[in-house]
Formats: structure tokens, sequence, C-alpha cells
């Protein structure tokens, strides 16, 4: 399932010197510098990835095996494997339905959806790699190395659509409180997997993000999930993001040499 999700290849533009990046006296990027502002709000551009799960706590959940049998961990986060990683199981907010559900998609161990070139989606696409975002008046627009679609975050004061048609990664408006990005996202069809262990999402989930740029290299973001359908309250979690300076994403197609499709049974 881990391989599936990131063997697309990890690979940037290297070795080009962002003028817009602080430097120290050696040359070295300043990544505790104060973040950049725009228009008196933090400037959230940058080339972004999820703080990695240490291997030493995926083996201490799954087992002493699992590095041999999946060599990809540092590619991936604990979030993007379980987004109850942090809870214990008896305080999974599942719904029988979302239960079984689950359930069904470990027993059958090939419907991962991006094993087939589907978008992983949210919150995939902010775990797995890195992402892109692009800070403009008006809107920011999210580009996932994962390869999933891009996203366009409206911050011009619109809300949410009234009746969006469903699609993979929703409809996004942001709006600032103080420092902080809040972004509500709503309009999701029901295809993607919140995580590699099959929970599921409704056309009625609503994701809310919350992006806090501490200082050039580091942001917070909090996820929250609330899915009435599958869950019996709102859940979320936590986790890091880091600046990947003087890089950038390049373009990924999961069709081109594609070779897991023809080998399910």
């Amino acid at each position: 399932m881990i391989t599936a999700a990131v063997t697309c290849a990890n690979a940037q533009w290297l070795n080009h010197r962002d003028p817009r990046t602080p430097r120290l006296p050696d040359g070295r990027p300043n990544l505790s510098a104060p973040a950049p502002r725009m228009n008196g709000k933090p400037d959230l551009s940058g080339l972004w990835a999820a703080e990695r799960t240490p291997v030493s706590e995926f083996v201490r959940v799954l087992g002493p095996g699992l590095p041999q049998i999946q060599p990809d961990l540092n590619d991936v986060t604990k979030h993007f494997l379980n987004v109850f990683w942090d809870l214990n199981p008896a305080e999974w907010p599942l719904r029988p339905e979302a239960a079984a559900l689950t359930s069904e998609r470990q027993k059958s161990g090939r419907d991962f959806p991006t094993a087939y070139c589907q978008p992983g989606s949210l919150p995939h696409a902010m775990l797995v790699l890195n992402f892109k975002m692009i800070q403009a008046p008006g809107e920011i627009v999210v580009l996932p190395g994962s390869g999933d679609p891009a996203r366009q975050i409206y911050t011009d004061g619109r809300g949410l659509p009234k009746n969006p048609e469903p699609s993979w990664m929703g409809s996004s408006a942001g709006r600032w409180e103080g420092d902080t990005l809040v972004v509500d996202t709503a309009g999701f069809n029901d295809r993607a997997w919140l995580d590699g262990f099959g929970h599921p999402r409704s056309e009625a989930m609503r994701v809310t993000e919350r992006f806090r740029r501490r200082d050039v290299g580091h942001m917070d973001l909090e996820i929250s999930f609330d899915d009435p359908k599958y869950y019996t309250r709102p859940f979320g979690f936590k986790t890091a993001l880091n600046l990947i300076p003087d890089s950038d994403v390049i373009e990924y197609v999961c069709t081109e040499n594609e070779k897991d499709n023809a080998r399910f049974r």
C-alpha cells in the first residue's frame, strides 16, 4: 500500500537559490528567520513536506519486520497510514458502516485508489512527498507533489458553493484568523480513502485545515474532519510542515511506466 502511494520519483529542481529566501553568512537558508508576509499576512508560499514519522514509531506499532517488506517508510507519515494513529482503538469514532467498509477494504488488499492511478485526495496530498503553495491576492494554489490535482483555495471572501459537483479534491475557501489561515473544503466524492487503513469518506464530509507559519522554515498544520454519515463525531490531527528550500515540484503522471495494475489478482 505504501509503495502504491509513493512510487513516484521524489525529484525536484535542485540547487536553484531562491532570492526570496533569507541566508546565513555561509549561504545556507536561514530557516529560523521571521516568516515572510504579503499584504500584512504571512506568505505561505514555498515547497513543504510533512514532518516524517521515525521508522521506530512504525515498528513499535506495526511490527519489527515492516522495514524489510516496506522500505519506503521515510516518505510517509503515521497519519497517512491511519488518521486515528494517536488514538486508542477504543476511541475511534467509527459508525458500524465505516467499520464494515474499512474491514472489507483491508481484507481485499487491492483497492487503494493510488494503486490505480487515481488521486489520493485529502489528507494524502498533504502528507506524502511534498506540496507547493503559491500565494496570490485572493487565492492560494496548492500543487501536490504526489500527482494529485491542484487545489484552488479562494481567500477573496467567497463562501463554499451551495451545491458543488462532487470531486476528488473538493472546493476550498479560506479566511484569515489573525496569522492563521483557516481553509474549509467540501464537495468531495466518496471514492478516495482517508488513509492507508481504508477509512472511508462520504459526499457529506467537510475538512477544515489551519495553517500557521511560525518562521521561514516551519509551519503548523491542523486538519479536522466532519462526516456524520461514517463517524460519530468530528476528529483530526496535527502535524508539522518543513520548508524544502531552493527546490520545486516536477510533473508526475502516474500512468507513465505504471506496472502494478496488471499484477493485481
